[in-house]
């Protein structure tokens, strides 16, 4: 049996452009193997997290008309393992559904719905109870979803109904260290339960989220066998053979990226994906000469290219000859549009108006966060200027 675990990167409420990523995965991955196995992340269909558009009465409508879809125009002889809420007369549950010819032959639904730091699926969904083991070319395969995988109870019941592989689908967000947690966590419960287990991840950002991909796979010992890159959309196939255990073949393991990188690839994606998804056309930032603009400034470029990055030099009367040099040199090097706009007419136009407030007081911490704020009304007159000259940026 052939595992395909496609690695892609979903945008919230857009049920046709995410089922036609399936659609398109599915027709590469027919070519190589008709009858393989393809898994996508949890909630594929709506994107995650999906939050309130989870409330939307037609939320039960637009599951259904995605499937058929998919139904209608997956190869035939696929399994496809995708996730999607599924409205019920029990309640509203997160699903993950396997379509093979033409339809859906089994469901899942979560059962340990996480609720804590960025997570609020209680808010939504009810939890599921039952184990779910299908029958894949004669594989009995147990599916669970994300955090059911960090509790030891999915997993057990997916053992004791039969399952000789597991697979997990997930949209865990990245943090510092997330990628060798999963590893530790995942290689406990194939351990646990004698069977391997298939681990696939969403990728990609959306908001403050940022989703790392990694997805992997580990036999019955625990051992990490195939790992899918970082932060990048990815299709890797895995080959499955028969035996008791049930084996994942090995494959050459990528060298894990450090923690600089893995944090730089995650700035990046973050505000690639936020802007892009959002529709802006670009972004704005100012340039002081300092090295958190600068770092700023090469995170934008990295994720958006130069030519969609406006970046802007506010100088004051404190602003010393070297922040100037530095960060035309700066803009200059990375071949962004670099504009020097003075925040001192604006600074005494508010010093002005607000004489007579001021008459008779000494300067204070009020000048010095008056003159900070000035730099967002010049940031506002160089878009305009931008936008009159044709060339749209937005913040």
């Amino acid at each position: 049996m052939q595992v395909i675990m496609a690695q892609i990167n979903t945008l919230v409420g857009d049920w046709a452009g995410n089922a036609e990523k399936v659609i398109v995965v599915c027709g590469d991955a027919a070519v190589s193997d008709p009858h393989a196995v393809v898994v996508f992340p949890e909630l594929t269909l709506t994107g995650y997290p999906p939050e309130d558009l989870l409330l939307r009465p037609s939320i039960g409508e637009q599951t259904e008309e995605a499937l058929a879809s998919l139904c209608a125009s997956l190869p035939p002889e696929l399994f496809v393992i995708v996730g999607y809420p599924r409205l019920s007369p029990r309640g509203l549950f997160n699903a993950a559904g396997v379509i093979h010819r033409g339809a859906v032959i089994a469901e899942y639904f979560k059962q340990c719905l996480p609720n804590y730091q960025v997570f609020d699926e209680k808010r939504y969904f009810t939890a599921g109870q039952e184990a779910c083991v299908v029958d894949i070319a004669g594989v009995p395969v147990g599916i669970t979803i994300c955090e059911d995988i960090w509790d030891p109870v999915p997993a057990a019941r997916v053992a004791a109904a039969g399952a000789k592989v597991l697979i997990n689908l997930n949209a865990s967000p990245f943090h510092q260290g997330k990628g060798p947690e999963r590893q530790r966590l995942v290689a406990d419960r194939a351990r646990e339960n004698g069977l391997p287990i298939v681990y696939v991840n969403q990728v990609g950002a959306q908001d403050e989220l940022v989703f790392d991909g990694g997805s992997f796979a580990v036999n019955a010992d625990g051992q990490v066998v195939a790992v899918a890159p970082d932060f990048e959309e990815s299709v890797l196939a895995l080959d499955v053979y028969e035996g008791t255990p049930h084996v994942i073949s090995p494959q050459s393991l990528p060298e894990p990226l450090g923690d600089l990188a893995l944090v730089w690839r995650a700035l990046v994606v973050g505000v690639r994906d936020y802007v892009n998804k959002n529709g802006f056309p670009g972004v704005v930032l100012g340039l002081s000469g300092g090295i958190d603009s600068a770092v700023t400034l090469a995170v934008a470029v990295d994720a958006l290219g130069a030519d969609r990055v406006q970046a802007i030099m506010m100088p004051f009367r404190y602003t010393a000859s070297m922040s100037m040099e530095d960060a035309e040199a700066q803009a200059a090097i990375l071949g962004v549009n670099y504009s020097v706009i003075s925040i001192e007419p604006l600074y005494d136009a508010f010093m002005l108006s607000l004489g007579t407030e001021f008459d008779g007081l000494l300067p204070n911490i009020t000048e010095e966060n008056l003159q900070a704020r000035c730099p967002r009304c010049a940031a506002d007159v160089g878009i305009e200027q931008k936008e009159r000259a044709g060339t749209d940026h937005g913040q």
